[in-house]
C-alpha cells in the first residue's frame, strides 16, 4: 500500500473588497460624501505617491478607510503597522477581516478624524527631538470624504504650525485625496486663477505636490468631479513666523474680495478710525502695490503683511479681536480714534519706526 500522504490544508483566499461590500450589504452614503476607490491599480499608485517602498517598516495612519481598498495596498507595501480611523461603524467587520488576515497588523479605531488625537498613537521611539530632522517613519493617508477635506486640512495645518497632534512626532507627511479643484488650489502658484487662501496656508507650512488625478469614473458611486492626490511634507522652516490664526485671518480677509485691489479688503482688518493711513503704510512696507489683487501676491508678501499686521496688533490692544462684520459701539469707535490721534499713551508713528 502507498503511504498516506499528509493532507494539505489551505485557507480560502481573502475576498475582494467588492465581494465584502456585497457580503455585508454596504452602500456609500451620499450625506457622508462617501465614494469607494475599488481599482487596485489606482490604490497601489496612491501608495506609491505616498512613498511606495519607503513605507517599508514604517507606521501609517489611514483616515476614512471605508471597506478597506487602500488599506490593502498600504499593508502590501510592507508597513510595520497600520492604524485606521473610521467614523462609520458599518465598515468595522470588513476592516476586522483585513486585520485578521494580516497577522493583526491593523489597529482599528472608531472615531471622527476631525477631533481624533494622534499625539500618542505611535511608538515613542519614533518621536524626533528636532523639528528640522528628517521626517519620522510615520505617514498619514486617506481618501477623504469631500465634505470634511477642507476643514480637516485647515485643522491639520494649524496642528503642524503648533507641532501637536501627529506632528508632535516631527514632520509627518500626508497623502490625501481632494476634489480636483481643491487639490489644484492647494498647489496653485501666485498669479494663477486657482490661487486662494488655502494655497497660501498650505504652502506656508508644507511643501505640496499634486501627484496625479483620478477620474471620477474610478469611484463607486461615481462623483460629479475628478479627484486629485496631494502629497504634503511639513517644511523644516515655515514660510511665516506669525501664529497660525493671525495668518489665517489675514489671508481670509484679503481673499474675501479676490478681484478687488488688495488695499480694499486689507483695510477691513482695521476699525474705521485706523483705515485712512495705517493699512496703506503697512502694504508699502510689505512691498505690495495697493492696485495689486490678492491672487497676484507672493507668499513672502503675504508673510510680510501678516507680520506687520501682527506687530500692530501687539501694540494696539484689542485690534486682533476686531471683526469688521460686527458693528462697533460708538464708544469703542471713539476710543480707536483717540488712540490713532496720539491720545491714551498711543503714538501712531511708533508702528513705523
Amino acid at each position: 500500500m502507498q503511504p498516506l500522504r499528509e493532507a494539505v490544508y489551505r485557507l480560502p483566499p481573502l475576498p475582494t473588497v467588492r465581494e465584502l461590500i456585497n457580503l455585508f450589504g454596504l452602500r456609500a452614503r451620499k450625506q457622508l460624501s462617501q465614494n469607494f476607490l475599488l481599482d487596485p491599480r489606482i490604490t497601489e499608485k496612491f501608495v506609491r505617491a505616498a512613498g511606495g517602498k519607503k513605507l517599508s517598516n514604517s507606521y501609517v495612519c489611514e483616515v476614512g478607510p471605508g471597506p478597506g481598498p487602500i488599506t490593502r495596498s498600504i499593508i502590501n507595501a510592507g508597513v510595520e503597522r497600520l492604524i485606521v480611523i473610521e467614523k462609520d461603524k458599518r465598515f468595522l467587520p470588513t476592516l476586522q477581516i483585513l486585520s485578521d488576515s494580516y497577522d493583526n497588523r491593523v489597529d482599528i479605531h472608531l472615531g471622527d478624524v476631525l477631533s481624533f488625537n494622534m499625539s500618542t498613537m505611535f511608538p515613542e521611539e519614533l518621536r524626533r527631538q528636532d523639528w528640522a530632522d528628517q521626517p519620522p517613519r510615520i505617514g498619514i493617508m486617506g481618501n477623504l470624504p469631500f465634505s470634511v477635506s477642507t476643514p480637516l486640512i485647515i485643522r491639520w495645518l494649524q496642528d503642524i504650525s503648533e507641532r501637536k497632534n501627529a506632528w508632535s512626532y516631527g514632520r509627518v507627511p500626508l497623502t490625501l485625496t481632494f476634489q480636483k479643484e481643491v487639490a489644484e488650489r492647494i498647489v496653485a502658484k501666485e498669479k494663477g486663477t486657482q490661487r486662494c487662501r488655502l494655497s497660501l496656508m498650505s504652502q506656508a507650512w508644507c511643501d505640496v505636490d499634486l501627484k496625479f488625478i483620478i477620474k471620477g469614473s474610478s469611484f463607486v458611486p461615481k462623483p460629479d468631479v475628478d479627484v486629485g492626490v496631494v502629497h504634503m511634507v511639513p517644511k523644516a522652516i515655515p514660510a511665516v513666523s506669525v501664529p497660525f490664526k493671525v495668518f489665517e485671518k489675514v489671508t481670509r480677509t484679503v481673499f474675501s474680495m479676490r478681484q478687488k485691489y488688495c488695499i480694499t479688503p486689507f483695510r477691513r482688518l482695521f476699525p474705521e478710525a485706523m483705515r485712512d493711513e495705517i493699512p496703506g503704510e503697512l502694504l508699502q512696507k510689505s512691498g505690495v502695490a495697493p492696485q495689486m489683487r490678492p491672487f497676484q501676491l507672493s507668499l513672502q508678501q503675504f508673510s510680510d503683511m501678516a507680520s506687520l499686521y501682527w506687530e500692530t496688533c501687539q501694540k494696539c490692544e484689542g485690534l486682533f479681536e476686531y471683526d469688521h462684520r460686527a458693528p462697533l459701539p460708538a464708544r469703542q469707535e471713539i476710543e480707536w480714534s483717540n488712540r490713532v490721534h496720539g491720545k491714551d499713551n498711543y503714538e501712531r508713528l511708533d508702528y513705523f519706526e
